[in-house]
């Protein structure tokens, strides 16, 4: 199986996935659209984060984003609720090889 590696700008924070990403979300909520970020969606399990977090949740406390404290780069999203089995990765921390060979999708997150 191939393994995705991605990082921050500085380098502190790692990203591997163990699963094939096929698409990406180009969300235009508040939060997503001040980021630009390019979400692909996994199961916590298929991903493994090193390196120092730190967390912002926002008004309604369902979704906490993390970025590196070091550079500022959004690496994922998690859910507050630890039962759900999603998360997004920030797409635009891989090689841009492997996003370019992606399709991406917008999702309306902003009349969500």
């Amino acid at each position: 199986m191939t393994m995705h590696k991605g990082s921050c700008h500085c380098g502190a924070v790692t990203l591997e996935l163990a699963d094939q990403p096929h698409e990406v979300c180009d969300c235009n909520c508040s939060v997503c659209h001040r980021l630009g970020a390019l979400w692909s969606y996994h199961s916590p399990a298929k991903v493994r984060i090193e390196g120092p977090l730190a967390g912002y949740q926002t008004g309604d406390k369902v979704l906490t984003f993390w970025h590196c404290p070091h550079c500022g780069c959004t690496t994922h999203w998690s859910p507050v609720d630890p039962a759900q089995d999603r998360m997004g990765v920030n797409m635009r921390l891989f090689d841009p090889a492997l996003l370019a060979r992606l399709s991406v999708y917008t999702y309306d997150g902003r009349s969500a």
